[in-house]
């Protein structure tokens, strides 16, 4: 990732981001933001306008790298005021993303889709219970790196400064104003060589499968 930005980085085939628009257009989604900073010419040139998977690309560009909330505020008027679908670049995950986006979020500010904890996150990340997202100390999950958010998430963070998602998705969720579901399906974090080598190694044996049943 000195030369190549996280998400062109290929796993059975296709660089992270192409599964991820795949997918969404899949559900239907048409209109994707992007934040790029870090050697982001190489994304904008790789995705262009999204005309390849039937979207429409715009970018946001950081001036420095703001974090995940940080980023989130500075596309704010590229957001818009209605809840959207918040992915990763650096996870692959199978889940169906049609029914994330057909969920009404009401008076809460996230809905998030969590999975069962990683060897290299034992602790996990929040609570579940009841569909409600909470900070208890069992059991724990992780956070997939997936979910729909209200813009109103990100309304203390001025544009331009940095800032966690964490901090603001656990303070909400104390105030019981985030939800969630546990996905068990297909989900990886590639966050270090060995484990994007595992995942791509398991995707390709997948699909040399499915040519032999074919």
């Amino acid at each position: 990732t000195d030369r190549l930005p996280k998400p062109l980085i290929e796993v059975g085939g296709k660089p992270l981001v192409v599964w991820h628009l795949e997918r969404l257009a899949a559900a239907g989604i048409r209109e994707i933001v992007i934040n790029v900073s870090h050697l982001g010419a190489q994304i904008e040139q790789a995705l262009g306008t999204g005309q390849a998977w039937g979207q429409s690309i715009t970018f946001s560009r950081e001036p420095e790298p703001l974090e995940t909330a940080g980023a989130l505020a500075f596309a704010r008027s590229q957001l818009g005021e209605q809840p959207f679908l918040l992915a990763n670049g650096d996870v692959y995950c199978e889940y169906p993303l049609a029914r994330l986006r057909e969920r009404q979020l009401g008076e809460r500010l996230a809905h998030l889709v969590l999975v069962p904890n990683p060897a290299f996150r034992a602790g996990g990340d929040f609570s579940l219970e009841d569909g409600c997202v909470g900070n208890r100390a069992a059991p724990r999950y992780t956070y997939a790196g997936l979910a729909l958010i209200s813009p109103q998430l990100v309304d203390p963070v001025a544009a331009g400064a940095t800032a966690g998602l964490a901090p603001l998705l656990r303070s909400s969720a104390e105030a019981g104003r985030v939800s969630g579901e546990l996905y068990a399906g297909m989900w990886a974090d590639v966050g270090t060589p060995e484990r994007r080598a595992a995942l791509d190694a398991l995707l390709r044996a997948a699909r040399a499968e499915t040519r032999t049943m074919q």
